[in-house]
């Protein structure tokens, strides 16, 4: 435990940037996601294929290729993202991190929009809401209390796989800091227990919190 005690205030730091990263991306893949559901289930034929190919797409793909695509391949493509913090490579990581993620939060959505009875919307479209807003007003908000727990596990498993994010050269998270103190002469197994310890510190209360969220819901039913 060398390297957590004498460089701490760096697990701190790389604790804050996976916080910011995770953030953004979770933010960014829940409002992505619950579009492409809301395609998947559309009435126009082109919406439900672009829901369709792109889950298809990105829940086959590794989610390295993906990383890889957003850091390096569109960039040769004339498409590049803004600096943050003088970080050239944070929101490639964050865009990836999103779009292969939104692929799993669309798929618990649309599991959640089969689950409500098909009266809801028939019902709806009987006082003459439109799909857009039976979609919105009647089917997502009940859609969305069954799907607590695979979207919370989703969301989980995209704080993990943030880690992947660190190997692309974004700075200030806990890949970073690992990458850093064994550059640095600490041992790799040392500095690994630190972040395997942060990242705890980060799902374990994520998990907690959901689990409350999912029994507030449930008594509301």
């Amino acid at each position: 435990m060398d390297a957590l005690i004498a460089e701490f205030p760096r697990f701190v730091g790389g604790f804050l940037g996976t916080l910011r990263l995770c953030l953004f991306a979770a933010i960014g893949a829940l409002i992505l996601g619950t579009v492409l559901a809301a395609f998947r289930v559309s009435p126009v034929p082109p919406l439900r294929f672009v829901g369709q190919a792109w889950v298809t797409v990105f829940r086959n793909s590794p989610l390295v290729v993906t990383l890889f695509i957003f850091a390096f391949g569109l960039p040769q493509v004339g498409i590049v993202f803004p600096t943050f913090g003088g970080n050239a490579f944070f929101w490639p990581g964050v865009a990836g991190l999103i779009c292969y993620t939104a692929a799993f939060v669309c798929e618990a959505v649309r599991s959640g929009i089969n689950s409500v009875p098909p009266g809801q919307a028939e019902a709806a479209r009987a006082v003459g809401l439109t799909f857009q807003q039976t979609l919105g007003t009647v089917v997502l908000p009940q859609a969305f209390r069954t799907v607590v727990p695979p979207l919370g596990s989703v969301i989980i498993a995209m704080i993990k796989n943030s880690a992947i994010v660190g190997a692309f050269g974004v700075t200030g998270e806990l890949f970073s800091v690992d990458a850093g103190n064994t550059a640095l002469g600490y041992s790799a197994l040392s500095s690994l227990t630190g972040v395997a310890i942060a990242y705890l510190v980060i799902t374990i209360p994520a998990g907690i919190a959901l689990g409350v969220i999912e029994r507030k819901i449930e008594v509301k039913r």
